[in-house]
């Protein structure tokens, strides 16, 4: 192991970092041999792990670097704009009154707090507005569980580098996509929330690359949070869905920090026949996590949210929004709504009468009424008040969802019945914010400024995402945090 350099790699010395939290240098814990058996299957935990620990910063394609980048960004920005949400308010004031010392920042706000607190917060905070990044081949979000526990590391140790950051973030997603696509979709058909439980093996990829691990440590670490799967899809529409993520990346956190110190695990537990993908799952691809490793990233496939809701009505919005510019319709026009979708949405989004903004981020109904009557479907128009709103119950009202098995994820078609007899209609073939239909560095900038307005000043605003731009040439990555600390 070698401390941070240039290039981003971390040196475990004498009186070096690991003194500050306390975690031991290489002693005999870090040298015990993991046993090979002979004629077992392939070792996935193991082969992962190994490449979690000799990963080189300068192996990672440009493209997929500025993937990472423009995911940061959108974190950063979701995450300060989610700051002051009731769910954040509650659990800082449930948590507070037994947090540690301030060794990190939480994010949109004055508070500091110990490194597990800061990481639950803001996993919590950066995902209860559901605005955040969606890979779609497996539909994680993967930033909320593996960005808090990397930031708040990078603040507590002085020595950690933009560029090893995002190289942790790197190498966080990915193995957190690989691990749920091993499993998608038949995990999450079963009701698991796959951000908690794929996120939480991320987030101690992640922690534990900034944190040296070597390779039977990491081995450790992937077990460890996999043994602390959390999250099921019951929780959508309520606080707790902005829980899960928060926790898996507190897991995660931990799960490295323990795996540091020696604290072992199995050294299957990705693939063992009563180890993760087994028990949670019906389908085990273990190909999904271990072919192509350092050579394909599942990184450059990730997406942002355009709309702050589940990401399977997102089609159904961008054809109603697009429909409403096309020919300048308002509410008193439209008689009838007919959406045809894809079958997921249905099955997730159904909500004919939501109650609360956090459920109306779940109605398929209310965010085509939204897209109608606002032409956007940002964080206000799923509010309580929105909601509640007459004018977009009246409409709501008027919508139908029929399930159409030919309609893929990334799409919708919408039909529009207006009162003087005319019908409009659109399909949507690729939604915005898709892999095909991405949105732009400009419109990610906006999308964080816009969430940003009003809770730092503006000046910090816009240092904040040129910093996040130039993240691989911050000499500490801990200036992210101090730049989105609100005054």
């Amino acid at each position: 192991m070698t401390n941070l350099n240039r290039r981003g790699f971390l040196n475990v010395t004498a009186g070096g970092a690991f003194a500050a939290i306390g975690v031991p240098l290489a002693g005999a814990a870090d040298d015990r041999q993991l046993p090979r058996r002979a004629g077992a299957t392939e070792e996935v935990t193991r082969k992962l792990a190994d490449y979690l620990v000799t990963a080189r910063p300068e192996a990672i394609p440009a493209a997929v670097r500025k993937e990472a980048t423009r995911t940061l960004l959108n974190w950063i920005g979701v995450a300060v704009g989610g700051a002051r949400h009731e769910s954040v308010d509650l659990a800082l004031a449930a948590i507070a009154p037994f947090a540690g010392s301030a060794q990190a920042q939480v994010l949109g706000r004055r508070e500091r707090m110990d490194i597990m607190s800061t990481t639950l917060i803001n996993g919590i905070s950066s995902h209860v507005l559901n605005f955040d990044d969606t890979h779609l081949a497996t539909i994680i979000h993967a930033s909320s569980a593996i960005i808090p526990p990397a930031l708040a590391l990078a603040e507590h140790r002085p020595d950690v580098t933009g560029a090893a950051l995002l190289h942790a973030i790197v190498l966080g997603m990915e193995t957190a996509f690989r691990v749920g696509g091993a499993v998608y979709p038949n995990h999450f058909d079963a009701g698991w929330h796959i951000t908690g439980t794929a996120g939480a093996i991320g987030a101690a990829a992640a922690a534990g690359r900034l944190l040296g691990l070597t390779g039977p440590q990491m081995v450790w670490a992937l077990g460890l949070a996999a043994s602390q799967p959390v999250g099921f899809r019951e929780s959508f529409g309520s606080m707790n869905k902005s829980f899960n993520p928060g926790r898996a990346a507190q897991n995660g956190l931990l799960s490295a920090l323990l795996a540091a110190r020696g604290f072992t695990s199995s050294n299957r537990m990705l693939e063992a026949p009563a180890g993760w993908a087994h028990t949670l799952s019906t389908k085990q691809d273990f190909a999904a996590i271990t072919d192509g490793l350092g050579v394909r990233f599942e990184t450059a496939r990730n997406t942002y949210l355009p709309f702050a809701c589940g990401i399977v009505i997102h089609p159904a919005i961008d054809g109603c929004i697009r429909l409403r510019k096309e020919h300048g319709l308002k509410s008193g026009d439209i008689a009838k709504v007919e959406l045809r979708v894809h079958p997921r949405v249905l099955q997730l989004s159904g909500r004919k009468d939501p109650r609360l903004g956090l459920e109306g981020k779940f109605s398929v109904y209310h965010a085509a009424a939204i897209a109608l009557l606002a032409g956007r479907a940002g964080p206000r128009e799923f509010s309580d008040a929105a909601v509640g709103d007459a004018a977009t119950v009246e409409l709501r009202a008027r919508v139908s969802a029929i399930v159409d098995p030919q309609v893929k994820e990334t799409q919708a078609a919408v039909a529009v019945w207006l009162k003087d007899g005319r019908e409009l209609r659109t399909f949507v073939e690729h939604v915005v914010g898709s892999v095909e239909n991405p949105m732009s560095d400009a419109a990610l900038a906006e999308k964080a400024a816009n969430l940003m307005e009003g809770l730092l000043p503006d000046k910090r605003i816009r240092e904040l995402i040129d910093a996040c731009w130039a993240v691989e040439q911050l000499g500490l990555a801990s200036k992210l945090a101090t730049l989105a600390a609100a005054e």
